[in-house]
């Protein structure tokens, strides 16, 4: 038994034939299941449809079928119980930009109706473990685009959501950012939450992700951990984004 079986975690998220058509397929009839507690990475090539997912999954975009469970809870049948367990991290910072970090967490904590005496203690600790604690009375219209992504991502804990996706939050970030940004998301799978991203940067995917989904044209190519992808690629593919190249070049391959 593992530690996340002995502390009653369960999936977070199942998604089953998941449809959205723009034209022609983005999604199509694509399934997955996302432990409680873990890391996992959404992987594919421009345009295979990860973002589409993802915004379909925190409500933004209605299926054209499919279903969506989030922790036991039907996010099409019930989104608004959905939403109260999910944060959600575009590849853009959505930002007041003159609002500055301290007032933007409490703005936020104020629409999920958080008391301010806790909100407040919930923006410190958040911006202080952010490094932004020094810039919390300044103007987000300043910031760099790290700072705008950390402070976003600030906003996106301050309720602390079972269920945390992120959509490239990497891109555009200095080392140092990066760093911090990984390191947050890291230790909050690490308290419990369950955390998904999209990421073209396949070292980072390699690195912190507990298991990666691959898809391709909308649909579940591959999944597993590295050693499991490693299998199925070839035992010549070693690091992940020779995994990565060598699955999504199969033409016609099966769905995993």
């Amino acid at each position: 038994m593992t530690i996340r079986d002995a502390l009653g975690f369960r999936d977070a998220l199942v998604v089953r034939d998941l449809c959205k058509a723009f034209g022609k397929p983005a999604v199509d009839r694509l399934s997955l299941t996302v432990r409680g507690g873990e890391i996992y990475a959404l992987l594919g090539k421009n345009g295979a449809g990860k973002t589409t997912t993802l915004r379909m999954i925190v409500g933004l975009l209605k299926p054209d079928a499919g279903a969506i469970r989030v922790f036991g809870v039907d996010a099409l049948g019930d989104p608004r119980a959905a939403k109260q367990i999910i944060a959600w991290v575009p590849d853009e910072p959505m930002l007041y930009d003159r609002l500055s970090p301290l007032e933007y967490l409490e703005f936020v904590a104020g629409l999920w109706g958080i008391e301010p005496k806790t909100a407040r203690e919930s923006a410190e600790t958040l911006l202080k473990w952010l490094d932004l604690w020094e810039q919390r009375h300044e103007r987000c219209e300043g910031f760099s685009r790290g700072m705008k992504q950390k402070t976003a991502l600030a906003g996106a804990l301050i309720h602390e959501p079972r269920l945390l996706i992120l959509d490239e939050p990497l891109t555009g970030l200095d080392a140092a950012a990066a760093r911090q940004v990984k390191d947050v998301l890291t230790a909050r799978a690490r308290a419990g939450a369950t955390v998904i991203i999209t990421t073209h940067i396949l070292e980072v995917a390699e690195r912190i992700a507990d298991r990666i989904g691959i898809i391709q044209r909308g649909r579940l190519l591959a999944e597993g951990n590295l050693a499991e992808l490693r299998l199925r690629a070839g035992e010549n593919q070693e690091t992940l984004e020779d995994v990565f190249l060598e699955l999504t070049a199969e033409e016609g391959a099966p769905i995993a």
